[in-house]
C-alpha cells in the first residue's frame, strides 16, 4: 500500500475503510457549515482554501466560510462567507472555520 499524501484538493480512500483527517489548524476538515452566506464566489484554480479563509478574515461582517471543494456541483471551487456561524455538518466536499 502507498502511504498517505496529503493534498487539500480532495478526499479519498478504500472503501470499507475509516476515513483519516487532518486535524490540526483552524481548518474543519470533511465540515460544511450550512446557511448564513451573505456572498460567495469562484477559487480561481491557482488558489486553495487559504484563499477563502483570507477572504472571511478581511471582512468585518463576515464570522464563519465553507469552501466547497472542485468537482461537487461546479467544475471550480467555491467559498460561502457567513455572517452567522452554523452549525458544522459532516460532508466530504467541503472545508469550513469560525473566524469570530
Amino acid at each position: 500500500m502507498k502511504p498517505l499524501v496529503e493534498n487539500r484538493c480532495c478526499a479519498s480512500g478504500v472503501k470499507g475503510a475509516a476515513l483519516v483527517e487532518m486535524r490540526s489548524g483552524p481548518v474543519e476538515n470533511s465540515i460544511d457549515r450550512y446557511g448564513g452566506d451573505y456572498r460567495n464566489f469562484e477559487i480561481p484554480a491557482n488558489q486553495d482554501v487559504a484563499a477563502c479563509v483570507q477572504a472571511c478574515e478581511g471582512e468585518n461582517r463576515c464570522r464563519a466560510w465553507s469552501y466547497v471543494c472542485p468537482g461537487y456541483g461546479s467544475p471550480s471551487a467555491r467559498c460561502y462567507l457567513k455572517d452567522r456561524n452554523t452549525a458544522p455538518r459532516r460532508r466530504p466536499c467541503c472545508m469550513s472555520g469560525v473566524v469570530r
